[in-house]
């Protein structure tokens, strides 16, 4: 399969897809001028979906949408994206701010990770899905990690890293944190999938809007990195609009 057709595969199977869970996307605008880092964020429950995307300043944070119905924070509230130097930081939980510390500190994304695990929410063991565009490492356009357990087993745990030495024009690698819905829910597997990255932010955002399943999506932001500059650009979905 060639790679225009694995990206159309792997496109018409997201859209598919009730449930992939929360999602990270990292790639190259068609014109190779910008990296890209898609994130969105799903939910079953009422805690779940009860969330909103805001930006302050170079930080994306997931927030409360109706602050009164909030039954559990831990693992809902988080800051997603971070700027560590010339690091551009996306996650789908708190590890966002151990890699950011971790980096700030001439440390590297696969170090602070060993430190980390999936999370606790039995039995499920949710997937920590991580990834860093640094304009600062020449020998990786950029980098994606998933923490998780082996066969749903807590006390199996598994840390996979991919790295990307050169991004490809006009499409981006793919991680989620389940392969459909489930109870419990299955974890991602194998590698980053192949995907399309478009040109536009607002069209990039448009596309994987509506490549999430209506009555499942939550939020998802889109951010364009100049690759030579460092400057980004931010674009935000929600739902539920924030106060």
């Amino acid at each position: 399969m060639d790679i225009a057709a694995e990206i159309r595969a792997n496109m018409q199977s997201l859209a598919a897809n009730v449930y992939p869970g929360r999602g990270i996307v990292i790639g190259q605008t068609p014109d190779g001028k910008k990296l890209v880092q898609v994130y969105w964020i799903m939910g079953r429950s009422e805690n779940s979906r009860n969330r909103v995307f805001v930006q302050e300043g170079e930080v994306v944070r997931t927030a409360p949408f109706d602050a009164s119905k909030v039954k559990d924070p831990s693992l809902i509230i988080y800051n997603c994206t971070r700027v560590a130097k010339r690091a551009h930081v996306v996650t789908n939980g708190d590890q966002t701010d151990t890699i950011h510390d971790a980096l700030a500190k001439g440390g590297s994304f696969e170090s602070a990770l060993d430190t980390r695990t999936f999370e606790p929410d039995e039995p499920n063991f949710t997937p920590r899905i991580s990834g860093v565009v640094d304009l600062g490492d020449k020998l990786h356009a950029y980098k994606l990690g998933i923490l998780k357990t082996v066969g749903n087993n807590p006390e199996r745990p598994v840390r996979q890293y991919f790295s990307f030495g050169r991004a490809i024009p006009g499409a981006g690698h793919m991680v989620t944190t389940y392969s459909g819905d489930g109870n419990p829910l299955p974890s991602f597997a194998g590698e980053p999938k192949l995907v399309e990255i478009s040109g536009d932010i607002a069209a990039a955002a448009d596309l994987y809007w509506k490549s999430l399943n209506a009555e499942n999506r939550v939020s998802l932001l889109v951010k364009f990195i100049d690759a030579k500059t460092g400057a980004s650009e931010v674009r935000l979905v929600n739902k539920h609009k924030p106060a």
